[in-house]
């Protein structure tokens, strides 16, 4: 499991470049640095990580945001966002009904992190459920996958850039 972790936070610091989408006159409320957050947890009887690296500029701005987590996929640990349009979300999406067309895990995944860039954190989020592991609907449109360890990576990472 420490290698898995390892190698996925390599992965996830080679990968985290994200959107800008911020003024950058404006001063944030974040120390400038890279910032990790990782949470353990169990699916189907497999062990797996999700991650979250926070890029926060000079001016302490959220410049970046990368999420994502281990997979088992055809006997072997993968990545979701490695796997693409390969992880075979799209059609289940499309049948739930809530995005037109569908969306695979990491178009999903990529609405969160623009959000939290956009937001400058996670004060917009609000849960569907008492458990809070499923986004509300109202929330962010376009995302139907449950965002508990997304969001606990997220606030683990910007908690070190307080």
């Amino acid at each position: 499991m420490k290698k898995l972790l390892i190698t996925l936070c390599s992965v996830v610091l080679i990968l985290s470049v994200g959107c800008e989408k911020v003024d950058n006159t404006k001063k944030g409320n974040y120390k400038n640095g890279t910032y990790f957050g990782f949470v353990e947890y169990e699916s189907y009887g497999k062990k797996y990580v999700t991650t979250a690296t926070v890029y926060v500029d000079e001016s302490g701005m959220i410049k970046s945001v990368n999420i994502d987590s281990t997979y088992f996929k055809d006997d072997v640990y993968t990545t979701k966002k490695s796997l693409g349009d390969n992880y075979g979300m799209k059609a289940t999406s499309a049948d739930i009904g809530a995005i037109p067309g569908g969306a695979e895990w990491y178009e999903q995944v990529s609405q969160i992190e623009e959000k939290v860039i956009d937001q400058q954190g996670l004060d917009w989020v609000k849960w569907e459920d008492e458990a809070k592991t499923k986004l509300d609907i109202d929330t962010i449109s376009g995302v139907t996958i449950t965002a508990d360890t997304y969001v606990e990576a997220i606030t683990k990472a910007l908690k070190q850039a307080k």
